[in-house]
């Protein structure tokens, strides 16, 4: 054995190994490195059920990775990270999982903003199903018109392309890297 390495030798029959010389050298390969080859394939492949559960897998939140990033791309990597009110390296682990995964992440901050949206268009939704009720059986108050009608509609309809263009935005800065455009 020698460093970590140990040689591995068997008998076969004579043309097994004039064969086997064959494929190797067919394949550009010595004996040597093709028999190396197989017991690797077959040991990947074949591993005793005792030895999986022997070892688990390391978790994958323990994998670090180093980055050497140049001054001004150091300065910009904070400024966006700030603008997303994120640590650096949270915000750099996460533009990298969102670029590898093409996914598009939102922030708390954003979310509750979303969520706090979609609350308010509940609200209105709420309000546009009493006004159609009472319209229906002809209990519609006098203040109300179908102009008011027509405006809380245009409202509904404002905030659900906010709403939109800001998952849209979300998506776009986690493309390019920038906050908000």
């Amino acid at each position: 054995m020698t460093q970590g390495r140990a040689h591995l030798s068997t008998w076969i029959k004579a043309d097994e190994k004039q064969r086997f010389g064959a494929l190797a050298s067919h394949q550009s390969l010595s004996e040597s490195a093709l028999l190396r080859q197989l017991v690797r394939q077959l040991l990947r492949f074949n591993t005793p059920q005792e030895e999986v559960t022997d070892k688990p897998p390391p978790p994958v939140r323990d994998a670090r990775l180093s980055v050497r990033l140049q001054a001004d791309d150091h300065g910009l990597l904070r400024a966006r990270a700030a603008a997303r009110e994120m640590p650096a390296a949270t915000y750099l682990a996460v533009l990298a999982r969102s670029h590898l995964r093409s996914l598009a992440p939102l922030t708390d901050r954003e979310l509750e903003l979303l969520e706090r949206s979609i609350s308010e268009l509940n609200a209105l939704g709420r309000n546009l199903n009493v006004i159609a009720r009472s319209a229906q059986q002809g209990r519609l108050q006098a203040d109300v018109n179908q102009e008011d009608l027509w405006a809380l509609l245009r409202v509904c309809e404002g905030l659900r392309d906010h709403i939109r263009s800001l998952v849209h935005a979300n998506s776009l800065s986690w493309e390019r890297g920038h906050a908000w455009p």
